[in-house]
């Protein structure tokens, strides 16, 4: 089984994301959910983005249940979103 943590240094490391978070959903150890920031994604759709995460974790997705992509954003539309999103 894959974990969240191998998934998030997978998709780091391919991706070259920015920020990027993977986490289980409903404490369930095969259902994640991510948020994930990298400039791969420039000039993409949203489907194209999530495509490319799709084929970037191609032998993970056999083992995983269910991916939920919270959100998959450019740096500058993070930079955006945080603006509006202050925590």
């Amino acid at each position: 089984m894959v974990s969240a943590a191998e998934l998030e240094t997978k998709l780091k490391d391919k991706l070259n994301t920015t920020y990027c978070t993977v986490q289980a959903m409903d404490g369930c150890p095969d259902k994640y959910e991510a948020f994930i920031v990298s400039p791969a994604f420039e000039g993409l759709k949203l489907l194209q983005r999530q495509r490319l995460v799709n084929e970037t974790l191609a032998e993970e997705m056999k083992q995983i249940h269910a991916f939920v992509f919270k959100k998959t954003q450019t740096p500058a539309q993070y930079e955006e979103w945080k603006g509006a999103n202050p925590q």
